[in-house]
């Protein structure tokens, strides 16, 4: 579950939008920000805003000023950082669907300009991770019993009429109990993973570097790509990454080892391929 810090930050920023209190002001970029990066991470800044908060785009910059100034961080590894985490950050779920379809709207004037209906085949387990986990776990308990888990669903994302726009806008403004839900604590924890991953490649195996970050690559979108996209990046991390940083294992050129093992990815749920390739990379080497 979010943390308590996480937890008064949701209740501030629903409060502030029941009463209309505004965030402050948008965060500042780093003082060692390379000139040229600065139009992507203030784009980065003003996408996390409207995704979530002012304060949740303050962590994206609290996050990015780890690697800013840093030995070994060029200003291309730097970009990559900066551009891979807000897309991670600004993760696709059934609110941030309707926020884009709602957009739409907004940049159309009204309805005058009618948009087709966006259908999203999403998962069952998916929908209610969107929830607070006090919400969600009961619920999760009893699509468990009786196996609706996994179970799709088609929901309609449309722009076409006022009824449809309200109901676009309602999912929208659910936004403000994002960080109470099970889903941002699942990706809070990945993200914060994925950086003490590059910090550790920094410390142990600069040269593997890019690689590790290019691996936030490997999760996109939503539903089961999604899931798989997860679970093959923590079976390369936990087989690969992990053990060289460690030292149980004397991978040489973990940057080559990863991009063999992406080579191996397939579309599935049993990581059959990946696995059988991970264990061929681990036998080519001695164990520390």
């Amino acid at each position: 579950m979010p943390d308590d810090d996480s937890l008064l930050a949701s209740l501030r920023y629903l409060f502030a939008d029941i009463i209309g209190d505004e965030d402050e002001g948008p965060p500042v970029l780093p003082e060692a920000c390379p000139d040229h990066l600065g139009p992507a991470v203030t784009e980065a800044i003003h996408l996390l805003i409207a995704y979530q908060s002012t304060s949740y785009a303050q962590l994206y910059i609290d996050r990015l000023k780890r690697f800013v100034g840093r030995r070994g961080v060029d200003d291309a590894l730097l970009a990559d950082i900066a551009r891979l985490m807000a897309e991670r950050m600004a993760y696709e779920d059934a609110i941030r669907i309707a926020q884009l379809k709602l957009g739409e709207v907004n940049a159309a004037g009204g309805l005058a300009a009618r948009s087709a209906d966006d259908v999203k085949k999403l998962r069952l387990d998916e929908l209610i991770d969107a929830l607070p986990a006090v919400v969600a776990d009961p619920i999760l308990t009893v699509l468990d019993q009786f196996g609706w888990r996994r179970r799709r669903v088609s929901i309609r994302f449309s722009a076409n009429n006022r009824f449809s726009v309200r109901r676009l806008r309602i999912e929208a403004g659910l936004k403000r109990w994002r960080l109470f839900s099970v889903r941002y604590a699942k990706e809070r924890v990945w993200v914060e993973r994925w950086l003490h991953m590059i910090d550790r490649s920094l410390t142990k195996q600069p040269a593997a570097a890019s690689a590790v970050v290019q691996t936030a690559t490997m999760i996109q979108g939503y539903g089961d790509p999604y899931r798989q996209g997860i679970a093959d990046w923590h079976a390369i991390i936990d087989g690969l990454a992990k053990p060289t940083f460690d030292g149980v294992l004397a991978l040489p050129d973990l940057a080559a080892a990863i991009a063999e093992a992406r080579t191996a990815i397939m579309p599935d749920a049993r990581q059959a391929a990946l696995k059988r390739k991970i264990a061929e990379i681990r036998a080519r080497v001695p164990a520390a």
